[in-house]
């Protein structure tokens, strides 16, 4: 090996090490679960997560039920993409408080809610008389409060 390639070597093990001890630090393999406490891994998230558990949906639905899509490749694509931005806003102190639902998120739980409630947003959806309805605009404190 030559001294670049030592150096390479030798920058590349760093930054796995760094990553591996971030994603044990972060309990990162909680994350890859369904359980609901790991969203709590973030004070930031407590709240959520203390009004789910007094919730109409806490004996029903998981986290993942109404913040990942239902399909397995979208679901641990969100939870990757949702993960980055959250450890970068945090890291960075780039967030507000009370921390706010993203758009992309925002459509993942309407149509979470469509999902499950598919017998009654179906007769909705279908009235001519009716634009397209947001659940989360009217329900939004069902999961948890905000």
């Amino acid at each position: 090996m030559n001294r670049f390639e030592i150096i390479i070597f030798l920058f590349f093990s760093f930054a796995c090490g760094i990553g591996l001890y971030t994603f044990y630090y972060a309990k990162g393999a909680s994350y890859l679960t369904n359980d609901p406490q790991a969203c709590a891994n973030c004070h930031i998230m407590e709240d959520h997560y203390s009004a789910w558990l007094k919730s109409s949906h806490r004996n029903v639905a998981t986290c993942n039920d109404c913040h990942a899509p239902h399909d397995i490749i979208g679901k641990y694509f969100t939870k990757a993409l949702n993960g980055f931005n959250h450890s970068l806003a945090f890291t960075t102190g780039r967030f507000s408080e009370p921390i706010s639902i993203t758009k992309r998120n925002h459509e993942i739980t309407e149509a979470s809610c469509r999902y499950c409630h598919a017998n009654i947003t179906n007769m909705i959806d279908h009235n001519p008389s009716a634009d397209q309805l947001s659940c989360v605009r009217c329900h939004a404190n069902i999961g948890h409060a905000h």
